[in-house]
């Protein structure tokens, strides 16, 4: 398997660890010093710096939906670069909404960990309308 295809099998273990979350596997797979970006107007927009700001991110997906967010991965692109695509489905319920809009996130990945992650909202307006 070559560099290009480590990365990506990176991010399908991240997605699943995310979707069951599996704490000891995200943060092998996070770098200590990750950042995040969540585009929007909404609460949960923002970008954040570092491992435990992301992994509060992560934590307020799941918190405020008691539990209910899921990513579902549809399909990991990937080039020689270190750059990887995840494309995936979210869905959740939140205060009496449904969530349903499709996402990719493009990641950088180095030396085996996740260094950057960016949200890109095929539907923002939907994602923005959920959270608030």
């Amino acid at each position: 398997m070559n560099q290009a295809e480590q990365n990506a099998d990176i991010v399908r273990r991240a997605y699943a660890a995310f979707n069951t979350a599996d704490m000891a596997t995200l943060t092998e797979l996070m770098s200590e010093d990750i950042q995040w970006h969540t585009p929007g107007k909404s609460t949960v927009a923002g970008d954040h710096k570092g491992r435990d700001a992301t992994f509060e991110q992560f934590g307020r997906y799941g918190g405020e939906t008691a539990g209910t967010f899921k990513a579902t991965l549809l399909d990991v692109l990937h080039s020689d670069d270190g750059a990887v695509v995840g494309i995936h489905h979210n869905t959740g319920e939140r205060n009496g909404k449904q969530l349903d809009v499709y996402c990719c996130i493009s990641f950088e990945v180095e030396n085996g960990q996740v260094t950057d992650g960016r949200e890109h909202f095929f539907d923002l307006y939907n994602w923005d309308s959920f959270w608030a």
